[in-house]
């Protein structure tokens, strides 16, 4: 967990801070808007987790420019961090070759540009009768182990080119 702020200029409705936490393997995360971080003690990770500190410090990176490009307003951002945290969790993470979402409901998400202009994946789910639907998320839900264990072996095979890199 990490809080991003005090940001300025606050955003309508007095809040200053964003609360971001992350979940280190699907790279999931969870943002709130406060309007003071009074009650947040400050501890530094220990050596075992050390990694941690640079998922969230990269989040809170994409989060800030995520808003920062889709805000006009610089007192609506907190309006936008819905929209935004669907934008962060679509897309695909260099380090596990996935969506956080994938990772998370073992599905791609079915972003609102999908539901104006059907893709085949939604037409093809639209004339499944509902036995068919359930049955077909079903084998889904049973992929979602081997897609995990897939994105763990990418994610071995990206630490160890960025170690070599590191090292070089």
């Amino acid at each position: 967990m990490d809080a991003i702020g005090p940001i300025e200029p606050a955003a309508s409705n007095d809040h200053r801070f964003i609360l971001v936490a992350i979940d280190y393997f699907t790279k999931w995360v969870e943002v709130t808007s406060h309007k003071s971080v009074t009650k947040i003690t400050h501890q530094n990770s220990t050596a075992y987790r050390l990694q941690m500190n640079g998922a969230i410090e990269a989040a809170n990176k994409n989060i800030k420019r995520i808003l920062r490009k889709m805000t006009y307003n610089h007192k609506g951002w907190h309006e936008q961090l819905p929209c935004a945290l669907l934008g962060y969790r679509t897309m695909a993470r260099t380090s596990t070759g996935a969506t956080p979402y994938l990772l998370v409901y073992g599905t791609e998400a079915v972003i609102p540009v999908e539901v104006e202009i059907p893709s085949l994946r939604i037409i093809q789910e639209a004339e499944l009768d509902n036995v068919k639907w359930v049955r077909a998320r079903y084998e889904q839900l049973a992929l979602i182990d081997e897609k995990r264990i897939v994105v763990v072996y990418h994610s071995q095979l990206y630490q160890q080119r960025m170690a070599r890199a590191f090292n070089k």
